[in-house]
């Protein structure tokens, strides 16, 4: 992993690494290839919310691996068709081991949300608890206990038809719970049934009126929890007091109970759509129609998931439903001026762990559009290629609905969140009607780059990121906002009140020194960066991409992230655990998203299920721009361009036939089997023939 000074013991790169050659420019492309090398071999699979960055990054590079270990092409696929989803369709975290929702992030646990847990098996945890050992005040009817160890957990066997585990008595809030997540392993028969019930301050007695199905089975194939939705009962209110579960038919069945807890529900809205990012990432870089038959099914579940749970189409942006992800902050102050806290509210949605993202989501609703587009892209060539053998989409999954659903959510979500006094998008509007408006530069940079936004909102977000445009309010404005030099701080507005309830003193840490309040974090230098280019142009991107590469070269002098940031008045590094102002190494997986500018923005290299786009955008003092090593399907690129045109040389052991989309005005030159036709205006295309050492040319007219 790229942390740490070992990073920088060595600074040669593969020569097998795709490089970057612009004439005159070499001392920085040769950085920028040194950059994405340090970080590439970090940048596998990970949690769901990287779906959407990591494989953008890595399934391209045409590079050798060591004998033996995985290529990431190998390891995304088998990641990607593995990710867990529940059978109503929302993909899991895969995150670490924690004590909230099971699928969802670790953190809020139970006991920071005053809920309750045991934890009966301890040896798996990431959090360091104490293993519950005393099992004195559990009523046990018709189970036999068998056994209770860190490893194993409490082993139970069920000795009668019928049988019975109530909790010791509790008190919490039943906000705190509207999950019960059981950590287990069970084994019943195929006619047993479960129930689970709750007494309350107010009926201490069970009833069947408080209760709902406990299924006894994991929710998800390769899962180990089993979640029961409290919130979903009309009678989960109160003060519940005792927990029991009822076991039928179920004599001769064993579970292992691994732990047991109210969960707060820590469900990110983003999973399901960063997953889809990844999986049509995948398939436009390889072409990997086995992948595609096996995993289509899931995909679609996970966008209709998305859709119905949001309500995306009834509010024309993504609308958390979810208990805890109201868009308010987890505390108050009451008249004297103190902090009244407020459990289990405030619970983070995305990336951005910390701050209460939800409500009307504008961040959830940007990824949510992307998704669509990437869909509607791919079941129109599904519904074009019958050859594929996939089956067609329900009516509301089609091209055209898809498609049309996203231009809807673009329309109306970009003027909802949009704030015409600062003239940037809100980070969400809470049910209460509230927007919150911190000036985060992720969310407005990601809303250009994915083309969320208009091109006068475009504009605005740039100038006010240019420093061409100030907001009055704003704790960092012009050129403060790149303090840290190598992209834009996270926020430019002191934020001290809007938190989840578990970080209850942000005053307690100066103005840049948390990312998520004034720091920053190094991987979405490149949304700043794309954002620059689609908005004002490749000067501008370069003059950004140079001042993250100056950096760079006097990080790389100094020997390394660690190495830089030891001298005091440069900033504070996040990783490992402690917070910090400044995100790079460690957990910061996305830092190899910063080279991508090449690729992605300067070459203008676009994939879709078809092909692939080429739309150059070079700068002023760039004669010329090469990039080899690019892994398309079976073949590798070398593309050569400048403003004017291009050469694509692809070199394979088979024929490949692609459509390649150019510009207006563009003409593909050399092996081409059918040209494309346009309107004034609009992109061309044309199928080509790729491999074998071929070679095409592209002109620019006039």
């Amino acid at each position: 992993m790229p942390w740490g000074n070992f990073g920088f013991l060595t600074w040669l790169v593969p020569a097998d690494f795709p490089e970057f050659q612009v004439p005159g420019q070499e001392k920085y492309m040769e950085l920028v290839r040194q950059l994405f090398w340090l970080h590439y071999p970090g940048a596998g699979p990970k949690g769901t919310l990287w779906d959407g960055w990591l494989p953008m990054s890595s399934l391209w590079p045409a590079a050798g691996e060591e004998p033996g270990i995985e290529t990431h092409r190998a390891s995304w696929r088998g990641a990607l068709l593995h990710r867990r989803i529940d059978h109503e369709g929302y993909v899991s975290t895969h995150q670490h081991h924690g004590f909230g929702h099971g699928e969802g992030w670790p953190f809020p646990t139970c006991f920071q949300a005053e809920g309750v847990g045991w934890q009966f098996a301890t040896a798996h945890n990431a959090y360091r608890v104490g293993a519950t050992r005393d099992v004195s005040q559990w009523g046990l009817t018709g189970l036999q206990s068998a056994g209770l160890d860190e490893v194993a957990g409490w082993s139970l066997r069920v000795t009668a038809d019928t049988a019975q585990l109530v909790t010791p008595s509790l008190d919490i809030d039943s906000f705190v719970a509207p999950f019960v997540r059981l950590e287990w392993q069970p084994e019943f028969p195929k006619a047993a049934e479960a129930t689970l019930e709750w007494a309350t301050a107010k009926a201490p007695q069970f009833s069947a009126d408080r209760s709902l199905p406990l299924g006894l089975e994991p929710d998800v194939q390769g899962g180990g929890y089993t979640h029961v939705p409290l919130y979903r009962h009309p009678e989960w209110t109160g003060r519940l007091t005792r927990l029991r579960f009822t076991f039928h038919n179920a004599r001769g069945g064993t579970f292992r109970l691994l732990g047991l807890l109210t969960a707060v529900d820590t469900r990110h809205p983003v999973n399901n759509t960063c997953y889809l990012q990844g999986c049509t990432e995948y398939f436009d870089w390889t072409g990997d129609l086995s992948f595609l038959r096996e995993n289509l099914s899931r995909m679609r579940a996970a966008l209709a998931f998305a859709l119905r749970e949001f309500a995306v189409e009834e509010n024309g942006c993504v609308r958390v439903p979810w208990v805890g992800h109201e868009g308010t902050a987890g505390w108050s102050r009451d008249a004297d001026g103190g902090k009244v806290l407020h459990y289990g509210r405030g619970v983070g949605a995305n990336y951005w762990d910390l701050l209460p993202f939800s409500g009307k989501d504008c961040l959830a609703t940007i990824y949510l559009y992307d998704a669509l587009r990437r869909m509607s892209r791919l079941e129109q060539n599904i519904a074009a290629h019958p050859d594929w053998a996939l089956a067609a989409p329900d009516a509301g999954l089609s091209s055209h609905r898809l498609q049309q659903l996203a231009d809807s959510v673009r329309e109306r979500a970009s003027r909802l969140f949009w704030n015409a006094d600062t003239g940037r998008f809100v980070a969400c509007v809470d049910a209460d009607g509230a927007a919150h408006d911190y000036g985060y530069t992720f969310v407005n940079a990601e809303a250009v780059y994915y083309g969320f936004a208009s091109s006068a909102q475009a504009k605005s977000i740039v100038d006010w990121l240019d420093g061409r445009r100030l907001v009055e309010g704003d704790t960092s404005v012009g050129d403060d906002l790149y303090h840290f030099r190598f992209g834009p701080r996270a926020s430019t507005r002191r934020n001290t009140e809007w938190y989840s309830f578990v970080w209850q003193n942000p005053e307690d840490i100066a103005w840049g020194g948390q990312v998520q309040d004034g720091g920053a974090v190094l991987g979405f230098a490149f949304h700043d960066q794309m954002a620059r280019l689609r908005a004002a142009g490749p000067d501008n991107a370069w003059k950004a991409l140079r001042r993250t590469l100056d950096w760079f070269d006097d990080v790389r002098a100094a020997g390394g992230y660690r190495a830089y940031y030891a001298v005091p008045g440069r900033g504070t590094l996040q990783g490992g655990g402690p917070p910090g102002g400044l995100g790079m190494d460690c957990e910061f997986f996305e830092s190899v998203l910063v080279p991508q500018v090449m690729l992605y923005g300067f070459l203008g290299f676009q994939t879709d299920p078809a092909g692939f786009g080429l739309a150059p955008q070079l700068p002023t003092e760039w004669p010329e721009l090469r990039v080899n090593q690019i892994h398309f399907r079976d073949v590798v690129l070398e593309i050569t361009v400048t403003n004017a045109s291009a050469q694509l040389v692809s070199h394979g052991d088979h024929d490949l036939r692609v459509r390649l989309t150019v510009p207006a005005g563009w003409t593909v030159k050399g092996r081409t089997t059918r040209k494309g036709t346009a309107s004034a205006g609009a992109d061309v295309s044309a199928e080509v023939l790729l491999g074998r050492d071929r070679t095409l040319a592209l002109v620019k007219q006039g």
